[in-house]
């Protein structure tokens, strides 16, 4: 990694919002949550908050914000958010102010099956009144365009859970919820000729924030800790199987294929 990308470790940034009610109503909405939002704020519902709105020339050719605007001019093509550690420390609270600082804690590249990558950690701070509310540390990784991935056949061999079957309908409502452009969720022909997926692929924060009213639902309480990791892809029209696993205090979200595409620990 160039000593111009490290100079990005440290580099902050703080939001100011009214984290207005609708705007939860409608992340919540998307996901398949209880629209009563001023009695239970949205599974991850901080998500539909502090997104970046910018020019349409300031956009890269993902439909992400172009890369050196907060986060580093990395120059590989493909990004995945890959896994998240969230710390709840009290209850946010809908219709005040809130403040998000967010720094590029780490920078590291690593190599991979399909070459090249860049991991980096974002760590994340909500505050209001002057009260940290949440603390999350995101991993994002940027890789080189490598092969095609397979398309996957559904063998049912998905197992039991609850039944999710997300289709473009969805896909685009928690893209407009969370105000993500990336191309891979609503663009077909950019999503298969260009990153070389064989559907529309999910959302890797939309599986996430399932698991997470899963593993609510399990510990009958709210949670104090939650963290996440992506494994495998998730593509539209598809059964997803989203169950505990055998492991204490873990949730899995399991594809028609029997693979896990994504695994969660939480504490309550």
């Amino acid at each position: 990694m160039s000593d111009d990308l490290e100079a990005w470790i440290g580099r902050s940034r703080v939001q100011t919002a009214v984290l207005e009610p609708e705007i939860a109503r409608r992340y919540a909405a998307a996901m398949g949550a209880s629209l009563d939002v001023e009695a239970a704020f949205p599974p991850l519902g901080h998500w539909a908050y502090f997104n970046d709105a910018v020019e349409p020339e300031n956009l890269g050719p993902d439909g992400h914000p172009r890369r050196g605007l907060f986060l580093p001019p990395i120059p590989l093509p493909r990004r995945m958010f890959a896994s998240s550690t969230l710390t709840f420390e009290a209850p946010i609270e809908l219709g005040t102010v809130a403040e998000l600082t967010s720094t590029i804690a780490d920078l590291r590249r690593r190599s991979g099956r399909s070459g090249e990558l860049v991991l980096m950690d974002v760590r994340r701070e909500l505050a209001q009144g002057g009260s940290r509310r949440l603390t999350e540390t995101q991993t994002i990784v940027y890789r080189e365009a490598g092969e095609a991935t397979p398309a996957v056949i559904d063998t049912g061999a998905g197992g039991d859970g609850e039944l999710w079957t997300p289709n473009v309908v969805d896909l685009f409502r928690f893209s407009a919820g969370t105000y993500n452009s990336h191309r891979i969720h609503y663009d077909q022909p950019y999503a298969t000729n260009e990153e070389g997926y064989p559907a529309l692929v999910v959302h890797g924060p939309f599986t996430a924030a399932k698991l997470f009213d899963l593993a609510t639902r399990h510990a009958g309480r709210p949670l104090v800790s939650f963290s996440f990791r992506a494994m495998s892809p998730l593509f539209i029209d598809q059964p997803v199987r989203l169950r505990a696993d055998e492991a204490p205090n873990t949730v899995v979200a399991v594809r028609c294929d029997g693979q896990i595409a994504m695994s969660a620990t939480y504490e309550a």
